[in-house]
């Protein structure tokens, strides 16, 4: 498998999905990086598995898990004591998926 390496156009996308704006220097030393990281999944996937037995984690480990009993709670009062901005009787929050990121 050969390694391609990003464009610009593709680095000025991933940055602004990812709601970054670097400059023009900044983008190429991410375009290289972000080619080299594609490269190496590259090699990975030419890795043959078969027969590898999938695992969640690289230990033998067992989580605890209790039983989920409700327990006490905060009055709704009590929670919007401490907000830092809120309305009605609601927290306020920022959006976070429109385009202008505020």
């Amino acid at each position: 498998m050969t390694e391609r390496e990003l464009s610009v156009q593709d680095v000025r996308h991933i940055a602004k999905l990812s709601r970054l704006a670097p400059d023009d220097a900044t983008v190429e030393a991410m375009r290289s990086t972000l080619s080299s990281i594609l490269g190496h999944i590259a090699k990975l996937s030419t890795i043959d598995v078969a027969g590898a037995e999938p695992m969640a984690h690289p230990l033998s480990i067992t989580n605890r898990l209790d039983a989920d009993v409700p327990g006490p709670t905060l009055s709704i009062d009590l929670v919007l004591l401490n907000a830092p901005a809120k309305v009605d009787r609601f927290l306020a929050v920022p959006k976070v998926l429109d385009e202008g990121g505020a």
